[in-house]
């Protein structure tokens, strides 16, 4: 059976043109860590005064602690309503109904061209004329809004395009048993369409946990807006940003390991074989799985005396 790919595997002098590529990379980005060092030196940012402060007790407490937690409370209230709202209008997306799916369609559409700082700066106004909420929570509602209708409005475009990337035989084969469309989509694509898009729905998770920086434009307490008041209190504001890039790249990448284990755990469990099932002797039923859906089947019956 042949087997196509995309290209070739590399050959020797391919190899050593990839290596040497590799080693001229790593040079260049040596140097421009050299570069970077050398400027701060110079002005005099890699002073020891500078950076000491973060080996205490007491600029984690009252600084990057209550920014961490900020940030990630804002990201995860935005991630679970961003996954609510892409479910609902993606489905919505996807519905027979031509009027729910140009409803869903225009939001969806809408939500996506408008940037979130826009979006976090008028809620912001809006929750603080009509009080909404608490001057206190007006923050922290602004941006969960903000973040929740952008990335809520790609989390439906990828539930959609997911749906759409599965074989046809798997909706023709759930009508064909006689399912409805809906119990379709419900039964057999949604499950198989979720974990084919989960590495696109964790990059917007890391997005989600990011964008929430914008927060410091509106007053919101969060990771960059207590860097900045770190900053401040002790005359090393870049240190203090540089910490705080550092927290983000942490975050971001415990972030993806546990979507990760997610993603391996998911498709471990919804993964079946053939050798699984087994030869089945023509009993009275048999079982067999269609995206997942068990269907049950009547075996050939003996009428023989």
């Amino acid at each position: 059976m042949s087997t196509s790919v995309l290209f070739d595997a590399p050959g020797p002098r391919a190899r050593r043109r990839y290596a040497l590529l590799t080693m001229l990379g790593v040079l260049l980005a040596l140097g421009g860590i050299y570069f970077v060092l050398r400027k701060m030196a110079e002005a005099s940012q890699l002073s020891p005064d500078l950076w000491t402060p973060f080996l205490t007790a007491e600029v984690w407490q009252q600084y990057l602690i209550p920014g961490i937690l900020g940030t990630l409370k804002a990201a995860a209230i935005s991630m679970v309503l961003a996954g609510i709202f892409g479910l609902v209008f993606g489905i919505g997306r996807l519905s027979q109904v031509s009027a729910i799916r140009w409803v869903s369609s225009v939001v969806v559409e809408f939500f996506r061209s408008v940037p979130v700082l826009i979006m976090m700066i008028f809620f912001f106004g809006l929750y603080a004329q009509n009080n909404v909420f608490d001057s206190e929570l007006n923050p922290l509602a602004a941006v969960v809004t903000g973040l929740t209708l952008y990335n809520g409005s790609v989390v439906a475009e990828l539930v959609r395009s997911g749906v759409y990337s599965l074989p046809r035989g798997q909706s023709e084969a759930g009508l064909s048993i006689g399912l409805s469309p809906s119990q379709v989509l419900r039964s057999i694509q949604l499950p198989q369409a979720l974990t084919a898009m989960l590495p696109a729905l964790i990059g917007q998770m890391v997005v989600v946990l990011k964008d929430s920086a914008l927060g410091y434009a509106i007053t919101y307490l969060e990771l960059l807006n207590w860097s900045k008041t770190l900053g401040s209190a002790y005359a090393n504001t870049v240190p203090a940003y540089i910490v705080a890039a550092l927290l983000f790249i942490v975050m971001n990448y415990l972030l993806t390991v546990a979507a990760r284990l997610v993603e391996r755990r998911l498709s471990s469990r919804g993964r079946t074989t053939l050798h699984d099932v087994g030869p089945v002797q023509g009993g009275p039923d048999r079982a067999s799985t269609v995206g997942g859906t068990s269907v049950q089947k009547m075996g050939p019956t003996n009428t023989a005396g």
